[in-house]
């Protein structure tokens, strides 16, 4: 600090500042003279006479500057160890994260003349102020300080990039992470974040950005098909563990989950966090191990902060496999159509002509609806089919894309436009369907059998019989072979054939399909009956706003339908089978399955359409733990 910037502290002249120090102040008054003391001895002003004086000797004492001590404690832990190690002592001061605090800190170090200083400086601003321990010729090394030359800093970048790998490795591919706004820390680790997925042939996405200052954070997560997350700090990752756990996920078997962390010996013991050291530590005992080789002149140059990021984690014991590799896929063989929905007054007659009254469109086809309707519950469901390569098929893709499903088990036909279905919905809810089957009609045995490797790890298969019967046949036997069960649909057929009767676990039929396979009984009960003398172990006759009947080993009884009113009826089926199939999965009794289907087919038969109606797992089990909580218990 010179005379000339006291002087403009104090708002006096040059003259004035050097009379006062100088002891020749008997012509300046009293106001004067204290205000220009109290600013020598805030900024340790030291007059020239003293300085030229000051001996040039080591002194073997280092200086340490932070921005604020009390966010730096294992950084100087690491500082302290190496400077014992070389017989150095510290002078430490703590800016506490005030510009002005820290320049009068600076001034006393100068004056104190310490043999070198470790700097971690408030900000940008603050690195002008190296002049005054360059005119000293006191070697400086900066900690933590990304914005100074040759800094020792934390890579937040490498961390992200780290943690990002460990979740990929647990086979996870779509990974969320959870970062404050505007904070510095939170960018890099994001960088790092995205540099990962890059590097894995990962797509980055909008949600895959979460922050809880978002209030829909939570449910973002469970509707956007995110298995993993990373988070750039300790509290965020605890905040979310919290939220989750409120809404019945439980960390790892829904979420994986692995955090930043200052200091790990501070990690909670429950919830069980997988956490990743940042090493302050290490970066302390680096910087101070580099700066005393600069002042012993054993180097020139600060060598840039590494660290083996394996060593840092704690466990793994929130991470684990995405529920869809730990419980195994579910294959979906249906029709693949791109749906227009009419509404009229009344069906088409012969001779009359029908009033629209409303229209839309969207994907649709049973295989497309009940794989949809299987990811929005939380599971990950292949579907296999066939599409033409035109614009309905570019609407197909995109659906599943949202819906974070894959398209590998679906072929593209240059032959054949892509199924198209014309769904008529009349006021009371009640529907008719024309179609255009094409591309669906060219589904061959042989392109089930190139998608085999799926049936290994295939857990269920949902099989619609509205696809050509020797591709079905082919996928039935597939199926059985490695132990898949088989939920069939028997749509648009007249007879069964009698494979079907062998390999089928649950048969859906509705009233109509089943009076068609045994007209000879006209009982519900009786046709139940019939199917399941047959072989089939579980027959579900689905009855509409009835509700259903259902025989199985310890099972016959009618179940009745949830509290919906009908607008569109088209899906209700596809919602209860996607819906059963998941809770089957879970561990569900059989006949609860059956009931909470009933309550995701009622919530699609309240809406327009079937892809945009079906029902998330959130909102199916919000209502339920509403209308029968006692049916989520298992």
């Amino acid at each position: 600090m010179t005379i000339r910037e006291i002087a403009k502290l104090a708002g006096v002249s040059i003259s004035t500042v050097s009379k006062i120090v100088n002891n020749k102040d008997q012509n300046i008054n009293a106001e004067t003279r204290n205000r220009v003391l109290k600013i020598v001895k805030e900024y340790n002003y030291t007059p020239y006479g003293t300085v030229k004086n000051i001996s040039t000797a080591k002194t073997f004492v280092i200086g340490v500057l932070l921005r604020d001590s009390s966010r730096s404690g294992r950084m100087l832990q690491g500082i302290i160890s190496a400077a014992q190690e070389k017989g150095y002592c510290l002078l430490l001061f703590d800016s506490c994260c005030s510009a002005s605090q820290e320049l009068k800190h600076i001034t006393a170090l100068c004056k104190n003349k310490i043999d070198g200083l470790l700097w971690e400086p408030v900000n940008t601003e603050s690195l002008s102020h190296q002049r005054y321990f360059d005119d000293l010729e006191i070697p400086v090394v900066y900690v933590n300080t990304p914005q100074a030359p040759d800094a020792l800093s934390i890579d937040y970048r490498q961390l992200g990039y780290f943690c990002t790998q460990k979740l990929i490795k647990w086979r996870h591919n779509r990974i969320g992470c959870l970062m404050k706004n505007d904070d510095y820390c939170s960018a890099q680790v994001f960088e790092g974040f995205k540099s990962c997925l890059f590097d894995h042939q990962l797509s980055l996405s909008d949600g895959m950005a979460l922050s809880l200052s978002d209030p829909s954070c939570a449910s973002t997560l469970s509707s956007g098909g995110i298995t993993g997350i990373v988070s750039s700090h300790y509290h965020e990752a605890l905040s979310l563990y919290g939220q989750l756990d409120k809404q019945h996920y439980k960390i790892p078997s829904d979420f994986s989950l692995i955090s930043l962390h200052s200091d790990i010996t501070e990690a909670a013991d429950f919830p069980p966090v997988s956490c990743v050291r940042i090493p302050f530590k290490e970066l302390g005992y680096e910087a101070c191990q580099s700066l005393i080789a600069l002042c012993e002149k054993e180097q020139e140059e600060v060598s840039p902060f590494s660290f083996d990021h394996s060593q840092l984690l704690n466990h793994e014991d929130s991470i684990n496999t995405p529920p869809s590799c730990r419980g195994r896929k579910f294959i979906v063989l249906g029709s693949i159509n791109a749906d227009v929905t009419l509404t009229v007054d009344g069906f088409p007659e012969t001779g009359k002509s029908t009033l629209i009254t409303n229209s839309s469109s969207c994907a649709g086809g049973k295989g497309t609806n009940q794989s949809v309707g299987t990811a929005r519950l939380g599971r990950q469901a292949v579907l296999i089919g066939k599409v033409g390569n035109d614009a309905d098929a570019a609407l197909i893709f995109d659906t599943l894309s949202q819906n974070q499903l894959t398209t590998e088990g679906i072929f593209k036909d240059n032959g054949a436009q892509t199924g198209k279905a014309y769904v008529y919905v009349q006021k009371d809810g009640e529907v008719t369907i024309t179609y255009i089957p094409g591309a669906n009609l060219r589904l061959t045995p042989e392109d089930i059998q190139a998608q085999s490797p799926l049936f290994q790890s295939c857990e269920f298969c949902l099989l619609s019989m509205d696809i050509p019967m020797e591709a079905a046949m082919e996928a039935a036997s597939l199926a059985k072979k490695y132990s898949a069960k088989i939920i069939l649909k028997p749509s648009a057929l007249s007879t069964l054939p009698e494979i079907f009767y062998r390999t089928t676990d649950i048969f859906v039929p509705n009233r109509q399909e089943a009076a068609v396979f045994c007209p000879h009984i006209d009982t519900v009960e009786g046709q139940a009956e019939y199917f399941y003398s047959k072989g089939m172990p579980v027959v579900i006759i689905t009855l509409g706003h009835e509700g259903c009947y259902v025989r199985a080993h310890h099972l016959k009884k009618f179940l009745p339908a949830a509290d919906f009113s009908t607008v569109d009826a088209t899906g209700g089926a596809d919602a209860f089978i996607s819906a059963l199939a998941v809770h089957l999965s879970e561990g569900y009794p059989l006949e609860k399955a059956i009931q909470i289907a009933q309550y995701a087919a009622g919530f699609c038969i309240s809406r327009q359409g079937v892809t945009t109606a079906l029902v998330d797992r959130d909102t199916l089990h919000a209502h339920i733990g509403q209308a029968s909580p006692d049916l989520l218990k298992l």
